[in-house]
């Protein structure tokens, strides 16, 4: 069950103001204001407005954490307060963690070499001028050891960092621990902070992200005939995870449950899809056969929704080829129309959309799908929430390397 929810994302800091951002339709992607762009193919990316001491976070834990790691302590602690949970109500080696990420400390690496490197000039680069945490941020194990600290969990420990599906086969992970019983409670999400030269650079070298950067606001156009590449965005989102009963004893609110986790890989190509969107398919079908469901029962499909053609072909294929004729009555969104692509964070970041739609029974849209691409005709849920119940939601991931996860989320 996920009983607490906590979401640093760009938009505002906090579950309410990421839930105002996407349930209003509005975008929060803008020139990259984090570093100079000038020179770059795509110069916009979806940004948060984040000062980590007003968050909380001592002059030390600045000092120390790289802002991906920030990011992430500042939602779990968010989580866990909405929780309701205590230290004194779970023994530490009860608690766990997982946390995912696809890219680390990218961030506070790449400051650090320019630092040594004097700006890239030194082949031969000084230790001497770097920060003491440096080795922190060569290991990606850091974002979760960090969230550990937080929560002090002294039980089952992980880093998942399987590119964009990260986030959500974090969450999975932490679904099959307490599913299991290696733990009570599982602090789960995912955080990303990749909007740096190195990984802008990158995605400009494919021809990835979006060059729309006269109309970043408008840019990120998921479905949308006329887009042309995803909005590179940060972020984090973390839960609190915990057995039913343990719950409802403790008196806690149970926003939804698990009820249905399966992952597949396209073993294909390392960027590329194919347009049957069958191995996705396949992790949908068998996460509705762990949760007992039949494609007639979803109410939402919270969509990977990148806003490139080959992965909203994709993921239509998949959609309905797993869900039959039911596609065509299901809608879909995408809110990285609104939040950008956090890359391994996005994944957990759309889990607690998934969550808040469950709550409020309201699907957030689409932004910015104003001309449908006829090769995508499922209902897109286009500029405009749409209030309907919702009990059953299918969020899916897709990511470099043919990673495609699917997890079914109710409220029971």
């Amino acid at each position: 069950m996920i009983t607490g929810l906590g979401v640093t994302a760009p938009g505002g800091i906090g579950t309410a103001a990421f839930w105002d951002l996407i349930s209003s339709g509005r975008t929060a992607t803008r020139r990259i204001s984090l570093f100079d762009p000038t020179g770059f193919r795509s110069r916009i990316a979806a940004e948060i407005d984040f000062d980590p001491a007003a968050c909380g976070l001592s002059p030390q834990e600045i000092r120390r954490m790289d802002r991906a790691a920030q990011l992430g302590v500042v939602s779990a602690r968010e989580a866990l307060a909405d929780s309701g949970l205590t230290l004194e109500d779970v023994p530490p080696e009860r608690r766990g963690v997982s946390i995912g990420s696809a890219v680390g400390c990218t961030t506070g690496l790449e400051e650090e070499y320019v630092v040594v490197s004097d700006g890239g000039r030194e082949w031969l680069v000084d230790p001497a001028y770097a920060v003491p945490h440096l080795y922190g941020y060569m290991v990606p194990s850091t974002l979760a050891v960090e969230v550990a600290w937080t929560a002090q969990a002294e039980g089952p420990v992980a880093l998942i960092s399987t590119g964009c599906t990260a986030g959500l086969d974090a969450v999975g992970h932490g679904y099959r621990l307490v599913q299991e019983g290696a733990a009570d409670v599982v602090i789960a999400g995912a955080t990303d902070a990749p909007i740096s030269p190195i990984t802008v650079a990158c995605f400009d070298a494919i021809k990835a992200t979006s060059p729309n950067n006269d109309d970043p606001e408008h840019a990120s156009r998921p479905f949308d005939r006329d887009r042309d590449g995803f909005v590179l965005g940060e972020g984090a989102a973390v839960m609190v995870l915990e057995e039913r009963e343990a719950a409802l004893r403790r008196g806690a609110e149970i926003y939804a449950e698990i009820v249905g986790f399966a992952s597949r890989s396209n073993a294909y190509h390392m960027t590329g899809l194919k347009p049957d969107g069958r191995e996705m398919a396949e992790a949908i079908r068998v996460a509705l056969r762990e949760a007992r469901l039949n494609p007639e029962d979803v109410d939402y499909i919270n969509a990977h929704g990148s806003g490139t053609r080959q992965n909203d072909r994709h993921e239509t294929a998949a959609f309905k080829d797993a869900l039959g004729e039911h596609a065509y009555k299901t809608p879909v969104s995408s809110i990285k129309s609104m939040v950008g692509h956090s890359l391994g964070a996005i994944g957990s970041i759309e889990v607690a959309a998934s969550v808040l739609a469950i709550k409020h029974n309201v699907i957030p849209p689409t932004a910015n799908l104003h001309t449908p691409d006829p090769e995508c005709d499922l209902d897109y849920v286009p500029v405009t929430a749409r209030e309907q119940p919702v009990d059953v939601v299918l969020s899916v991931g897709s990511g470099f390397g043919g990673f495609q996860t699917a997890m079914l989320l109710a409220q029971r």
